[in-house]
């Protein structure tokens, strides 16, 4: 597996392990939903639970993804976080807490340009490997 997806895949597990905390009633309001409260609401621990679920799948889409599968959720998933990673990161911004500002919006920019990168060169061999037998497509950056 390529670096990016490695750090990808760190990255969305400890946002899932984060959500998870948060659905299971962890005081950890203040880093999340706009940082009103230490204690989410239930229907702000279920809509986390559900978040968590999501990171999860984004794993499994990046890591498809960069293991060269080209069905089609494994290349729209992937371009699909990088715009929800985008679109995370400003609304993370807009946001009045200061964990989401400074730390959440960063980590949304980083996992979606490690996404970008992903999806980029899937399609190319990773450097290293010779995959020319099977008739892949070199990178058009590879020396």
């Amino acid at each position: 597996m390529r670096r990016s997806a490695q750090a990808a895949t760190i990255g969305f597990a400890a946002l899932a392990v984060f959500e998870a905390a948060l659905a299971a009633g962890a005081p950890l309001g203040d880093a999340a939903w706009g940082g009103s409260a230490a204690h989410l609401t239930t229907g702000q621990r279920v809509a986390s639970a559900a978040t968590a679920a999501l990171w999860l799948v984004a794993i499994a889409v990046v890591r498809g993804r960069d293991a060269g599968l080209a069905a089609r959720r494994y290349r729209w998933g992937t371009w699909g976080l990088v715009a929800l990673l985008g679109v995370s990161a400003l609304v993370n911004v807009a946001s009045e807490s200061a964990w989401e500002n400074y730390l959440l919006a960063p980590v949304a920019l980083v996992l979606a340009g490690l996404c970008g990168v992903v999806a980029y060169n899937a399609g190319f061999p990773a450097h290293g490997r010779d995959n020319s037998a099977n008739g892949s497509r070199r990178h058009p950056l590879a020396s």
